[in-house]
């Protein structure tokens, strides 16, 4: 069995989670990048089921402050597909993370940062209780742990990538994650798998 059969088949996302929580991190991730953009929309459908994150899923509680977590992430897109969503926790808030998109392009169109929070109805959003909000990015005079240079979506090439989007973020697994990606509410952009490095 693998993921891309648990996905396209009538199995339930606990089945998923058993399967992906089953592997080491290595195979767990190569099933994850093994995902089309059609299996990830069929995932996130799935994982509509599971039970809803919260910002420990993204940066375990045993971390500190300014710790980073990495997630490595596989998009929908037809090109440049595999990527990193780089987190940590603010030294001094307890109800966002920071985080920002290392790939390829990053020196090209910019880190694309966002803030991370629950959404605004206190996480009962249909489509994620946990928002990446690209509408939002950590202060410039913020402290990031060794992360390139806050700057705006709105600002450069990463405007045509990151401004006036958020990532609506549903459970698969102990450490999976998978993405809705809107712009300005109202047009889907596509979908993105996360796997958490522990």
């Amino acid at each position: 069995m693998s993921l891309i059969e648990l996905v396209r088949s009538d199995a339930k996302i606990m089945e998923v989670a058993q399967f992906l929580d089953s592997l080491s991190h290595a195979d767990r991730l190569a099933e994850c990048q093994a995902l089309s953009g059609r299996d990830q929309k069929l995932l996130f459908r799935k994982a509509g089921d599971s039970p809803p994150l919260d910002l420990g899923f993204f940066v375990p509680s045993d971390r500190g402050p300014l710790t980073e977590v990495i997630h490595h992430g596989k998009n929908s897109q037809p090109a440049f597909r595999d990527f990193q969503k780089r987190w940590c926790r603010p030294a001094d808030r307890d109800d966002v993370l920071y985080g920002y998109n290392e790939g390829v392009l990053r020196r090209v169109i910019g880190p694309g940062y966002f803030v991370a929070r629950e959404t605004d109805d206190g996480g009962r959003d249909p489509r994620g209780a946990i928002v990446v909000d690209y509408f939002m990015t950590p202060p410039p005079d913020g402290k990031v742990p060794g992360w390139p240079a806050v700057k705006p979506n709105s600002k450069g090439l990463q405007r045509f990538v990151y401004n006036l989007t958020r990532d609506y973020m549903r459970r698969v697994s102990s450490h999976v994650s998978i993405g809705e990606a809107h712009r300005l509410e109202k047009r889907i952009m596509g979908w993105f798998v996360l796997c958490r490095e522990d």
